[in-house]
């Protein structure tokens, strides 16, 4: 008999030790701003391309390639808009596109993640927008991870693009009048190891 139970006691004891041990977690990761950036293309009635960017932003990205995990959290300061062109950038801040004085932040958070091989090919998440909250994904046009030999830890980033219609969170000024509604969005970020 007791031969019998000794196996079935020793594989419960392993059991409960595993159960009781600690969960890997994804390691995270703070978004550098000097090598992140938010900007933006708008076709300008099919002749050229406006272009601007967010000066100020901040983050975190928690990253398992064991486990395929990504999970990002990225707070844009929208009065932070540069066009390079003052009243250009006082145009975009006011209620006609983003209301800046009202919606300071606008704010990307992703928790799914497509990969291929163990390069993150895609994110999906929210981007909540005057105050409105819509999905979106962003195409992985690269991403790598290095030892970073300034910092003296790994950095983890990529260039990241989506296409979006800026109706869909209210921003609706001149669509009547022919100006684009489609914005393509690019986010370039490299995020430290904590």
């Amino acid at each position: 008999m007791k031969r019998v139970f000794a196996p079935a006691a020793a594989l419960f004891a392993v059991a409960a030790s595993l159960a009781a041990a600690p969960a890997a977690q994804a390691n995270t990761y703070s978004i550098e701003p000097s090598h992140t950036a938010v900007t933006f293309e708008a076709d300008h009635f099919n002749t050229s391309t406006l272009r601007g960017r967010f000066d100020k932003k901040e983050g975190t990205v928690e990253f398992d390639p064991a486990k395929k995990v990504v999970k990002i959290d990225l707070t844009i300061d929208t009065t932070s808009i540069n066009t390079g062109l003052e009243p250009f950038n006082g145009h975009l801040k006011s209620k006609d596109f983003f209301n800046a004085a009202e919606f300071p932040t606008a704010k990307f958070v992703a928790d799914k993640a497509k990969f291929n091989g163990d390069k993150v090919s895609e994110v999906t998440g929210t981007l909540t927008l005057l105050g409105k909250t819509q999905p979106v994904t962003l195409k992985a046009e690269r991403f790598n991870c290095y030892d970073n030999p300034m910092f003296k830890r790994q950095v983890c980033g990529g260039d990241f693009t989506t296409t979006i219609k800026r109706s869909q969170w209210g921003m609706d000024y001149g669509v009547d009048k022919g100006m684009v509604d489609n914005i393509r969005l690019l986010v370039q970020v490299e995020a430290v190891k904590q």
